[in-house]
């Protein structure tokens, strides 16, 4: 237990991080209905599922023209 608590002012930022671009990616995939590739269930499980890079990949790779 001492160990987690040594290492939480390293994992707390990065779980925040991870949380806050999980969130923002999501609100993303739900409000547009456009993608380049693939469709809104598939960017919901990357998105979720594949932690800290999902959301950057979507952003990077998914996210379609915004209107």
């Amino acid at each position: 237990m001492n160990t987690l608590f040594e290492y939480l002012p390293i994992l707390l930022p990065v779980i925040l991080i991870q949380l806050i671009l999980m969130v923002t990616a999501l609100v993303h995939v739900l409000r547009h209905p456009n993608y380049r590739f693939g469709n809104k269930v598939v960017w919901i499980v990357i998105v979720v599922f594949i932690q800290i890079i999902g959301p950057i990949i979507y952003f990077a790779f998914g996210r379609g023209e915004d209107e």
